[in-house]
């Protein structure tokens, strides 16, 4: 399913890193490149309380300006385990002057990434990726502080994520979510987006919910939104073994990570990680929303995520692939690069699509637009 190779993928990869990425990007992923190794312990155990300390974060106490785009709160999700989440509002959404004729404000539930280990969902990195996402997506974005590996393994990530979905489900049926959400907020077009390990959680999660039936209503979940996802298996593949190393991930990390994140004696084949793999179930059946998937070209485990597609495919699902060949991980963190401008233009042309099949499915009028 890899995408033919041409000479110049040949040659950009023999590169150095810091010749395909922006400077300011490159720094970043480099320090936390390093943040992450001093974690992480010669004997296989991880440092929690280092990696708190190198992690900077953004407080909601942040002044925010009147003109800001975008506001953001922290709220409670359940006080028994912790989980909490960052919701990024824009204020444009509180235009309550929306047409029957135009789309609602959709609902995005984000995932971060960090392998399952790392980052939290008021790290600068993440709070600035949201901020992005609730700006130039229009979108209300919910991103969700789920606990992390090693203290806290398979299945935790995938159930605090999705009891952010039942959180919400319940908000709107007690009749408190008037109080943040805005009136524009439709919630017939959520989305479930995320990124390395977050777009793993977005398979997961999107099977849940569409197994669950009517459990989440009034919520629909419109559509799955998976950026770089954090797939593998046991065998390596050709991007594996041509990659490591070469672009900020070794294979040695990614293997940490998941044994980190396995329950004891998983090996990669486990379903969590190998999604078409010999233990997976079948997906036949399951009728799942639209999928979009970004793959970028210089990302170690890129043959996964393309077997990824393609499996989904197989199985008679909806999926749309946006590869860009010279892209590493990070590449969606600023705004400096084409492939960032390209993956917004993409997310945003995939939820407008459901939002024109919704609004005919609500009022029976189709849009038009022009060219």
């Amino acid at each position: 399913m890899e995408p033919e190779e041409d000479s110049s993928a040949e040659e950009l990869q023999l590169k150095e890193s810091k010749e395909v990425v922006p400077l300011n990007t490159w720094v970043l992923i480099s320090n936390l490149k390093l943040a992450y190794n001093l974690t992480r312990n010669s004997d296989g155990s991880f440092n929690r309380n280092l990696d708190e300390f190198l992690d900077r974060k953004v407080p909601v106490s942040s002044v925010e300006r009147e003109d800001d785009p975008v506001t953001f709160m922290d709220v409670t999700i359940d006080r028994t385990s912790g989980i909490w989440s960052r919701i990024f509002i824009p204020r444009a959404s509180h235009n309550n002057n929306a047409s029957s004729t135009t789309h609602g404000t959709p609902i995005f539930f984000y995932f971060h990434g960090g392998s399952f280990v790392h980052m939290s969902a008021n790290s600068a990195v993440y709070h600035t990726v949201c901020q992005q996402l609730a700006r130039l997506c229009q979108a209300v974005v919910i991103s969700v502080n789920y606990r992390r590996a090693p203290e806290h393994k398979y299945p935790a990530a995938y159930n605090d994520c999705y009891a952010a979905l039942t959180w919400l489900k319940v908000q709107v049926l007690r009749g408190v979510a008037h109080a943040w959400l805005p009136r524009t907020a439709d919630l017939g077009r959520c989305f479930l987006v995320g990124d390395s390990n977050g777009g793993n959680i977005v398979h997961h999660v999107g099977v849940r919910a569409a197994e669950s039936g009517a459990e989440l209503g009034p919520l629909r979940v419109a559509g799955h939104i998976l950026i770089i996802p954090m797939f593998g298996g046991n065998r390596r593949t050709q991007s594996e073994l041509r990659f490591d190393g070469q672009y900020f991930v070794t294979i040695k990390d990614r293997d940490f990570y998941w044994q980190s994140f396995l329950p004891a004696g998983a090996d990669r084949d486990h379903p969590a990680c190998n999604i078409f793999g010999p233990s997976s179930r079948s997906l036949e059946g399951v009728v799942l929303p639209p999928s979009l998937v970004a793959v970028a070209g210089l990302d170690m485990i890129k043959d996964w995520q393309l077997q990824y597609v393609e499996g989904m495919r197989n199985a008679g699902k909806d999926v749309e692939l946006l590869f860009l060949e010279e892209a590493t991980v990070g590449f969606f963190i600023f705004p400096n690069t084409g492939h960032f401008h390209r993956l917004m233009d993409k997310i945003t042309a995939f939820i407008d699509r459901d939002g024109d099949q919704h609004l005919t499915r609500r009022t029976g009028i189709t849009r038009r637009t022009t060219t």
